[in-house]
């Protein structure tokens, strides 16, 4: 949360997304969000907080932990940011939200949900397999890792019982994206109550953790 010159907090959401082709929706749920109480820290719209002495993914990454709420758009484009086989900023991004465990919400293109159905059962199902699509000249996307970002939201290979957070919803307008995030987050109160549930349970666990597990 960040203080205010009032000491009162406000809730922070970080917005993960590709920009290419995503500009015009990326400023209006920016401009949404931020019409709903929220600090919103998004790339494109020059609001993530910048350390002058750390890398661009450092200070992307760094938001990503550091915010309440982690919102994140899978589009049909993987993203920049990486050398040679580094994954996209997005995707790391993602990986590590996941792992931070962080209050978190996804949207996927239809496109990517068609694409990963269509080979999955034409059996180029996990890495491994979709891999050798690279090699083709006309690939799905510009990058199959895009379908990797899909299955690590999703819990892919959990049983269902230990899936959390996977919840990814399918889009094809943008008003469908702009319907998902008014109907989540809208209610500023609803989240602020969600982070502090959030915080109690961590300070409870790290308690915990440092009593030996009594």
């Amino acid at each position: 949360m960040i203080i205010l010159p009032d000491g009162s907090q406000q809730l922070t959401i970080m917005v993960s997304s590709t920009v290419y082709g995503n500009k015009a929706i990326l400023k209006r749920v920016y401009d949404l969000l931020n019409s709903f109480g929220y600090k919103v820290w998004m790339s494109c719209q020059g609001t993530i907080p910048i350390n002058p002495h750390q890398s661009t993914l450092a200070d992307c990454l760094s938001a990503t932990e550091n915010c309440d709420l982690f919102l994140c758009l899978i589009t049909p484009t993987y993203g920049s940011g990486r050398d040679g086989e580094d994954a996209s900023f997005t995707h790391q991004e993602l990986t590590h939200a996941i792992k931070c465990n962080k209050l978190r919400w996804f949207l996927a293109h239809d496109h990517v949900v068609f694409a990963r159905s269509l080979l999955n059962n034409l059996n180029f199902e996990g890495q491994p397999v979709r891999a050798r699509l690279q090699l083709t000249k006309k690939p799905f996307f510009e990058d199959l890792r895009i379908l990797d970002m899909y299955d690590e939201v999703t819990d892919v290979g959990k049983p269902l019982s230990e899936r959390k957070g996977n919840w990814v919803q399918e889009y094809a307008t943008d008003e469908d994206v702009i319907r998902f995030v008014t109907s989540q987050f809208s209610s500023y109160q609803e989240k602020e109550i969600q982070v502090q549930e959030t915080l109690r349970k961590k300070n409870e666990e790290q308690e915990v953790k440092e009593n030996g597990g009594l």
